[in-house]
């Protein structure tokens, strides 16, 4: 086959996919995990059952490439913001403060069906990726003297990123500001 055609269904087939993984998602978001159905899906997206079963084998496969999707999303937007601002400690404001939006932003989600997404080894390996990147962020400005040297930078690391956790819980942004500025303090001399 020709370059173009191939190409063409290749984006054809990105296409049907993305929005089998928004269906799924806004339809367990509405109706909860247990009950979303392979033909409630086939149908929201317009698409014939034999199709969405040449795409995944059941709804939790949907699931699991839709957080997946999520989540290398949230790296990549947590990897710009650290690229686009200043130095080392305007890199670390800058990507805690996103992680705090993005945990903020997420808090509402279905117990059931957060509890059915968190537990899969990719979860696990974004999370190690974030400690990654914060903890070479408190490294770099732990060398420029602008954070503490009295604590390892995993140590902060992991510090910063339990502290953030607790913006899912909070009533607004303006909280969610202080409480980055409050983990913020806890890393300077």
């Amino acid at each position: 086959m020709p370059k173009l055609w191939n190409d063409t269904i290749e984006a054809h087939r990105r296409t049907v996919r993305e929005a089998i993984l928004d269906t799924t998602a806004a339809l367990a978001a509405e109706h909860g995990l247990r009950s979303v159905t392979m033909l409630q899906i086939a149908a929201e997206t317009g698409i014939g059952r034999a199709t969405l079963y040449k795409y995944f084998p059941d709804v939790e496969a949907i699931l699991v490439a839709w957080h997946e999707r999520q989540i290398a999303a949230h790296l990549d937007y947590l990897a710009d913001v650290r690229d686009q601002a200043g130095d080392g400690a305007e890199r670390l404001e800058a990507v805690l403060e996103a992680y705090a939006r993005i945990s903020h932003e997420h808090h509402g989600h279905d117990t059931e069906l957060a509890a059915f997404l968190h537990r899969d080894e990719q979860v696990a390996g974004a999370r190690r990726q974030l400690h990654e990147m914060i903890r070479e962020l408190v490294a770099e400005g732990k060398r420029t003297g602008d954070l503490r040297d009295d604590v390892s930078p995993d140590e902060l690391a992991r510090y910063c990123l339990h502290a953030l956790m607790a913006a899912s819980s909070l009533p607004s942004k303006a909280a969610v500001r202080r409480l980055v500025k409050v983990t913020l303090a806890g890393l300077r001399p």
